[in-house]
């Protein structure tokens, strides 16, 4: 198996607008970051989890040419907006991309894409299979995934354990049962949003008592928004097994 980070950031505390603060201005292409995905790899099959509105940009800087499923974590717009530039991938591959998701996401989905399937079907639109998950374990091409439940504020969203690979995003708490379903893990993934309280995001000292709490053999931070800093300077403070995620990091198992 193999995950690259699609993207590594968040609009949270982003500029609409070019400015000159030490993010923006940086030349390290490490502090270039596209809201939150990873591709993930197994077996001549790749996967993506979250299309957000980078989602078109992230599959050409990668030069994507196949996609086999779609995983959802929720349906806001920075992890959704992205989903209509699938018919690429139709055109190129001749079929529907099968979409996997909570029932409320769906409900999302069919509200914000209608087009797609509107009957007669219009020339064109993204076609997808939609395939409604829960919190029940589930293969795709051999790979046993289990969706792990955590919060958003009060919004559940889910996580993926993908063998000995945690991916966790947008998330501000973990209930102990599903804290369970992490224990053990090579590689944690977590959302650490910037150092001040977030009502619905853990910061960074937040993430950095979880993956002490899980001890995995390494921790990568996601989600970063521009208030935590440039890349480099937070490596050098981090715990020695904790680092920033950034795009196009690639990880093997």
């Amino acid at each position: 198996m193999k995950v690259t980070f699609l993207g590594t950031g968040t609009s949270q505390g982003v500029p609409i607008i070019a400015c000159d603060c030490e993010i923006c201005s940086s030349a390290d292409p490490k502090d270039k970051r596209l809201r939150s995905s990873i591709l993930v790899e197994h077996d001549g099959h790749q996967i993506v989890v979250d299309t957000g509105p980078d989602f078109r940009e992230q599959m050409l800087r990668s030069q994507i040419k196949q996609l086999d499923a779609i995983l959802f974590t929720h349906a806001h717009r920075d992890h959704l907006a992205g989903l209509d530039d699938i018919r690429g991938f139709n055109f190129r591959m001749k079929r529907a991309i099968d979409v996997y998701c909570e029932h409320r996401v769906e409900k999302a989905i069919r509200k914000e894409f209608f087009y797609a399937f509107e009957e007669p079907k219009y020339p064109g639109v993204p076609e997808m299979n939609i395939h409604t998950i829960s919190s029940e374990p589930f293969q795709l091409f051999g790979l046993p995934i289990i969706p792990i439940q955590v919060y958003h504020h009060k919004l559940p969203v889910l996580g993926f354990r993908f063998g000995d690979f945690v991916y966790i995003t947008d998330a501000n708490r973990i209930e102990p049962k599903e804290m369970d379903k992490i224990r053990g893990c090579k590689v944690l993934v977590l959302n650490a949003l910037r150092r001040e309280y977030h009502i619905s995001h853990f910061t960074l000292d937040e993430a950095i008592a979880i993956v002490q709490e899980i001890k995995p053999e390494t921790a990568y931070f996601t989600h970063i928004s521009h208030q935590l800093g440039l890349h480099q300077d937070l490596e050098i403070e981090l715990p020695e097994n904790i680092h920033l995620a950034h795009d196009g990091l690639t990880l093997h198992f």
